[in-house]
C-alpha cells in the first residue's frame, strides 16, 4: 500500500526473532550489509549439503540471520519456519530445493523495498503493543493476520513459534481502537462468534491453500 501510494507511511511489528532480522537487515540496516545480503541470495549455490550448513548454522549477526531465514523460508515445505518443519522434497514441477529459489526475484523486491524505505517503520515489537501505541489514531488503519489457533485449530501451532494469542483480549482491543481494523481468520464458529461479540463485520471469501486445496478464511472488518 505505501509503495502504491495508498498510505503516507506503514509501521510494522513482528515478534518472531527470525523474521524481525530480515526487516531489520532490509530497513534498518547500512547500504553495505543490504548489498552483502543481496550477493549472498545472488551466488547461493542450492545444495543439500549447503542448505542444511546454513540452516544448521548459527549467525552471529543480524544480516547473516536474515540470510538464514530466507534460506529456510524459501527451502521448508510452505515456508514454514516453525520448529519441526521439513524441507522441500519433490517441491513445485518436481524441482525439489530449486522450485522456490527465485534469488534475481528476491533481490528486486528487497530493492523496491529499500526505495522507500523511508516509507516504513519496522519493530521487533508484540502486536498488543503496537495497537497501543496507535489506538487514539483516527487515520491509523490496522491489518492483522493472527495465527489460527482459535477453536483448538493446530495450523497455527505448526506454522509459526509465537502461537499463543489470546483472540478474545485482541477483539476488544481493536473495537476500542479510533482507527480502521481488518482482520483474516480461518472460518470457524469462535471466530464468527468473537467478531458478533464486538460488532465486528464479517465476509467470507475462498482461498488457495499450499496444497492447492479451496477453503473459506473470514475478512473481519470494524464498521
Amino acid at each position: 500500500m505505501t509503495y502504491e501510494g495508498l498510505a503516507n507511511s506503514a509501521y510494522m511489528g513482528e515478534i518472531d526473532q527470525d523474521v524481525a532480522s530480515v526487516w531489520i537487515s532490509i530497513l534498518n540496516s547500512s547500504d553495505e550489509d543490504v548489498s552483502w545480503l543481496c550477493k549472498k541470495i545472488l551466488e547461493f549455490n542450492v545444495t543439500l549439503d549447503n542448505v542444511q550448513k546454513i540452516i544448521n548454522g548459527k549467525p552471529r549477526s543480524i544480516k547473516a540471520k536474515a540470510f538464514r531465514t530466507i534460506i529456510k523460508n524459501r527451502m521448508h515445505r510452505g515456508g514454514i519456519l516453525a520448529p519441526g518443519s521439513g524441507l522441500l522434497k519433490a517441491g513445485e514441477s518436481n524441482k525439489g530445493l530449486h522450485s522456490r529459489w527465485y534469488p534475481e526475484t528476491l533481490v528486486k523486491r528487497i530493492s523496491i523495498i529499500r526505495k522507500i524505505k523511508r516509507k516504513i517503520v519496522f519493530k521487533n515489537i508484540d502486536a498488543f503493543d503496537l495497537i497501543q501505541r496507535f489506538s487514539h489514531k483516527p487515520n491509523a488503519f490496522y491489518f492483522i493476520d493472527p495465527p489460527y489457533t482459535i477453536g483448538g485449530k493446530r495450523a497455527g501451532k505448526r506454522l509459526y513459534s509465537h502461537n499463543e494469542v489470546d483472540h478474545d483480549i485482541l477483539f476488544q482491543k481493536l473495537a476500542s481502537v479510533t482507527g480502521s481494523v481488518m482482520l483474516t481468520y480461518d472460518d470457524s464458529p469462535e471466530v464468527r462468534a468473537l467478531a458478533r461479540r464486538y460488532k465486528f463485520k464479517i465476509k467470507s471469501i475462498s482461498m488457495m491453500n499450499s496444497h492447492n486445496a479451496t477453503m473459506r478464511e473470514l475478512i473481519i472488518l470494524k464498521p
